[in-house]
């Protein structure tokens, strides 16, 4: 409810803006850190009218941004509380990512969709786990299974970082030999970076634009080293202090960065998020997530394209 009445506040202040351009028993608990997240979401500020101007990027050949759009399912097969990815027998999930799939390309005829499978990889916990780190780091042969199914169908897949104690840095090293592959992206969410001594799920977390850079230094060397067309990094946002110096994130046509709207709720307060969180901190693309269970109601799809700038980025939860 408080959410709620914030919301209405501040869109009532006539602020707007104008765009230019069977789970393990550690996995159970990291289930009760998802179902936690956001449910305290509110708008940080309101901002006055202004001009929002978001940067021109090169765009290298073979690079999927932003001629296509990215149709994500969220989630870990582990989980039934994670995500839409967790919540169905993999057959039916896979069917129901295709016909969502479909039914953008019908809403939006410009931009090929690029359907994606998005696996939280390494999960966040409310315990320390046996290495005191806050984080549980799932097993390549989960991964395996995941890509298994994206790669069948020629989909994509991204795989999805909560660092809990640990750091950007140390939990990517294990996940480029995946990376290396082309269709192997990469997802940094920062509500779970606990860089302060807080429990995951019970404050928000951030990441600077130093650890999102060390990814896209990653990533860039991987293109380069693999002869590989760019990579996406997907960082997810929904306050302000959730990603700190985004001015310093690098443009470097080798990654194209996703801010990606991650907060639910119904259409205005997610259309409001979208402008005073994602809108005036201009990196490279936009994202926007839907929640199948918290959003109420969940936005149509063309109320999502009709958000300035258009997200090339969809994700499900």
């Amino acid at each position: 409810m408080r959410l709620i009445q914030l919301v209405a506040a501040s869109l009532a202040s006539g602020a707007m803006l104008v765009v230019t351009a069977q789970p393990l028993p550690a996995q159970s608990r990291a289930r009760v850190v998802h179902h936690r997240r956001h449910e305290t979401l509110r708008p940080d500020s309101t901002r006055p009218v202004r001009v929002v101007k978001w940067p021109a990027v090169a765009v290298l050949p073979g690079a999927l941004l932003p001629a296509s759009r990215i149709v994500a399912f969220y989630g870990n097969p582990l989980s039934a509380g994670m995500g839409i990815l967790g919540a169905m027998p993999p057959a039916a999930m896979l069917d129901k990512l295709a016909s969502t799939a479909a039914a953008w390309q019908r809403a939006d005829s410009t931009h090929p969709v690029r359907p994606a499978l998005q696996l939280i990889a390494t999960v966040a916990q409310d315990h320390k786990g046996p290495d005191g780190l806050y984080r549980v780091r799932h097993s390549d042969s989960l991964i395996a299974r995941v890509a298994g199914w994206a790669e069948s169908r020629n989909w994509l897949m991204f795989l999805d970082v909560q660092v809990g104690w640990s750091t950007v840095p140390a939990e990517l090293q294990r996940l480029i030999p995946w990376l290396k592959k082309p269709w192997v992206h990469l997802a940094l969410d920062p509500e779970f970076a606990m860089y302060d001594g807080r429990i995951p799920g019970r404050k928000f977390g951030t990441l600077d634009a130093r650890d999102v850079n060390y990814a896209i230094d990653l990533l860039a060397r991987i293109v380069d080293e693999e002869h590989l067309p760019p990579k996406v990094l997907v960082v997810h946002r929904f306050t302000d202090d959730m990603l700190t110096n985004y001015q310093l994130i690098k443009r470097d046509p080798r990654v194209q960065v996703v801010i990606d709207m991650d907060g639910n709720g119904g259409p205005a307060v997610k259309t409001h998020m979208y402008d005073i969180i994602v809108v005036p901190h201009p990196v490279q693309f936009t994202g926007f997530k839907l929640f199948y269970k918290q959003d109420r109601p969940m936005m149509t799809l063309a109320q999502v394209l009709a958000l300035q700038p258009a997200p090339v980025y969809i994700q499900y939860q």
